[in-house]
Order: structure tokens, then C-alpha cells, then sequence
């Protein structure tokens, strides 16, 4: 079955079988895996996670599906990447989603075109499990999505607040919600906020934002890219927003190298394809390789999970997307 979003994060609990969650909405997807892992951890699953490469690196998610450890009856596997199984891993997907109850495959994917959307692989599923899109086409969905983070933090806004929002942040639900959350730090005493409140949080601490870190970035520009870090950093943006924000970089521009016609239909903006393109061709395509691993060394470091300093692994991570390498 299809649900939205809303809908997936009422069913985290009792998820089994099969999922997929296919989009470019990064608060979306991670908001739904955040509340998986807490699932699991509150449901005593084990968790195990695997990157696909290549088409043969499902055998090794449905070899780990068939084997469970001795010390866990449930096991939740989520897998990333955007290389769909061939006719003999969908075999054994089938023969998993008919054969059990108690595990959860969970597939994390990119925006997926049309045609992906009616494969083999999305089809089966879609009919045997659940399929989410992680996107907010309306304003009225992303209001919607928006008031329940709003509500997390204990406040409401107004009609005109909900509309300036909207209209200052470019349909960046991510930085929208970045910007809930400095609204309820700055007036922690209101529970309603109006358009006023808004205008005096948030209208002085936007001369970068991430979407000019982007460009310079897809310039090729690393002093600016550096200099926007630095300010980003200095001004309060957390760690975790750019790194989603490099991290859709990095992927746009891996996957627009394997597809280099479909530019439009990876989610790039007609009026950026160009930048994207140039990005490419100033890169090394043998140093994508290595990119994946960054960016989790980053997730990491921002969790407090390694002794790594993450503001250097981020200025790591920019250098090499304009084309400069610190380490060998």
C-alpha cells in the first residue's frame, strides 16, 4: 500500500514485512528513521544496516534476513542506496515478505522517477508492504507536517506567521523547522506565536543559509563555501541541517554522473542543472567512493559517537566537493 508520511509515523510500531521510503524531503527521512531506531530499541529489535553498491550486496541484506543472531528474536535491517534488486534478489524479496512476520526490511531511497515507480521491484511492495513517499508537494501538506513539529516544541503560530514561514524558506522544511525551534528558544513564555515574533527572531540571522553554502559549493568556490560554514556555525545552525544539506549535494551530484539525462527528474531545478554540470566536470568521479564514508564519519562525530571534531570533518567534506583534497 501507499501512505503519506503522517500516516507511516502513526505505524512505526507495528511496521513488519517490507518498506520503502523513496524522497528528497531530508526532515521527512529523518523523522521516520529516528523514530524507527527508537521503535526498535523500545521493542528489543536488532538492527542492522547495509549500503547498496551493487546489485549483488542484496544478497547479503536477504542472507542477513534469513539468519538471525542467537540473541534476538526480532530483526529490523535498513538498507540505503538506489540500486533496485535483480529478478533473482526480488525472488527472495518475495519469498521473504510471504514467509515473514516478526522482521522489518526497511529501504531508504532517493526521489524515484515515474518509471522507477512502476517497476518490478516497487510493485511488489507496494502490494505486499508499504510504500512512503517523503515529500510535501502543498503548502497545505507542509503546514501540516510543520504544525506537529511546532506542537513537539509546545507552540502554535497564526495563519500570516505559517505564510511568512512558507515563503522565507522556500519550501525547506528543514530549515523551517530549524527556525520553530529558535522561535520557541527565543520566546520560551509564548505558546502562540504571530508574525511579529517571526520578523524579530529570524529576519537578522539570514545573511548565508545553507542554500548559499550550496551554490558556492557548486561553484567550486571553497573560500566563500568556508567563509558560509564559519558563519553558518557562528549564527547557531546546528551541524546536523548541513550536514543534510551536503549530504543531498553529494547525492544529486553522484547520481547525475550515472545519469547524466536526467537531471530534472533526480529533483535539480531547470535553472541549476547547469551549476550541477560544471560541479561534474571540475570533480573526480574515482573520489565518490569515498564520499558515503565521510559523510557517516560526519554523522558520527555529530552524535558524539567518535572522537572526530565534526566542523572538521564538515570543512573535509566541503573541500572535496569543490574539488580539492585535504588527505590522501
Amino acid at each position: 500500500m501507499k501512505i503519506d508520511y503522517l500516516q507511516a509515523l502513526k505505524r512505526i510500531d507495528e511496521a513488519r514485512g517490507a518498506w520503502i521510503l523513496h524522497g528528497q524531503e531530508p526532515l521527512l527521512e529523518q523523522n521516520l528513521s529516528d523514530a524507527f531506531r527508537q521503535s526498535w530499541i523500545t521493542h528489543d529489535f536488532e538492527r542492522q544496516r547495509y549500503d547498496i553498491n551493487s546489485v549483488s550486496d542484496w544478497k547479503n541484506v536477504f542472507n542477513a534476513l534469513n539468519s538471525l543472531s542467537l540473541f534476538s528474536q526480532n530483526l529490523a535491517i535498513e538498507v540505503h542506496g538506489n540500486i533496485k534488486p535483480d529478478a533473482s534478489s526480488l525472488k527472495l524479496l518475495k519469498h521473504y515478505i510471504q514467509h515473514n512476520e516478526h522482521n522489518l526490511l526497511l529501504i531508504i531511497m532517493p526521489k524515484q522517477d515515474s518509471a522507477s515507480l512502476k517497476s518490478a521491484f516497487f510493485q511488489l511492495v507496494e502490494a505486499n508492504g508499504v510504500v512512503v513517499a517523503l515529500n510535501a508537494s502543498s503548502a497545505q501538506d507542509r503546514q501540516r507536517i510543520l504544525a506537529v513539529e511546532a506542537n513537539k516544541l509546545g507552540i502554535q503560530l497564526d495563519q500570516e506567521a505559517w505564510l511568512w514561514l512558507e515563503q522565507n524558506h522556500e519550501h525547506n522544511l528543514l530549515a523551517a523547522k530549524n527556525s520553530l525551534m529558535r522561535v520557541a528558544d527565543t520566546f520560551p513564555e509564548l505558546n502562540q506565536i504571530g508574525i511579529e515574533q517571526l520578523h524579530e527572531c529570524l529576519q537578522d540571522q539570514s545573511r548565508y543559509s545553507t542554500f548559499d553554502l550550496s551554490d558556492s559549493i557548486l561553484r567550486g568556490n571553497l573560500n566563500q563555501s568556508i567563509k558560509t560554514f564559519q558563519y553558518l556555525v557562528a549564527s547557531g545552525e546546528p551541524n546536523s541541517l548541513i550536514l543534510w544539506t551536503l549530504s543531498k549535494e553529494m547525492r544529486l551530484l553522484m547520481q547525475l554522473f550515472e545519469q547524466p539525462q536526467n537531471a530534472l527528474q533526480l529533483g535539480i531545478w531547470k535553472t541549476k542543472v547547469s551549476q550541477y554540470q560544471q560541479a561534474l566536470r571540475r570533480l573526480n568521479p574515482q573520489h565518490f567512493l569515498m564520499w558515503p564514508d565521510l559523510l557517516l564519519r560526519i554523522d558520527a562525530s555529530i552524535k558524539g559517537m567518535s572522537q572526530e571534531n565534526p566542523e572538521h570533518l564538515i570543512q573535509q567534506c566541503i573541500a572535496e566537493m569543490c574539488g580539492y583534497r585535504l588527505f590522501n
